[in-house]
């Protein structure tokens, strides 16, 4: 006589489905800090006037920081301070200072324009055309400012959605 135990019969394995591992969808970009996207030449002119050029020099020095900000870690440089350049560098060098930082400055901006391929011209060449051979005419170097403002605006409206 032979025994057999017969129990419960183990169930067939059922199929597991390999799971797909998605890959982590890149997250969209959030700046711990929003830069402003909002200046212009009135707002210049108009504040630049009523505190004696304090103003202009707040904005220079906010945006010598933006650019760190927005190119740094791409092309590794980093532009001086502006209100190291207006209250120091520019009195000992009799304004040669000012003229290498704005050099220096708008290069950095439209290079940044070209990489980050935002359609504005922009760079040295105009501070050289409008602001310093603009100051002929009294209103040229307006020119400038419009342009070196509207160029940040774009810059940091780029780095506000992209980073």
């Amino acid at each position: 006589m032979e025994a057999t135990t017969e129990g419960p019969k183990p169930e067939p394995a059922e199929e597991v489905e390999p799971i797909e591992v998605k890959a982590k969808e890149k997250e969209p970009f959030v700046p711990k800090k929003l830069l402003p996207i909002d200046r212009g030449l009135t707002k210049w002119i108009l504040w630049g006037f009523l505190t004696l050029g304090i103003y202009n020099i707040v904005v220079l020095t906010k945006m010598s920081c933006e650019i760190n900000t927005i190119a740094t870690r791409f092309d590794g440089r980093h532009t001086s301070n502006y209100l190291w350049i207006a209250l120091l560098l520019n009195w000992i060098t009799v304004g040669i200072a000012a003229l290498v930082w704005y050099h220096c400055f708008s290069n950095r901006i439209g290079n940044e324009l070209n990489r980050r391929q935002i359609p504005y011209s922009f760079g040295a060449s105009d501070f050289w055309l409008w602001r310093v051979l603009g100051t002929l005419l009294v209103f040229l170097p307006f020119v400038y400012i419009y342009k070196l403002l509207h160029a940040m605006n774009l810059l940091n409206a780029d780095y506000n959605k992209r980073g």
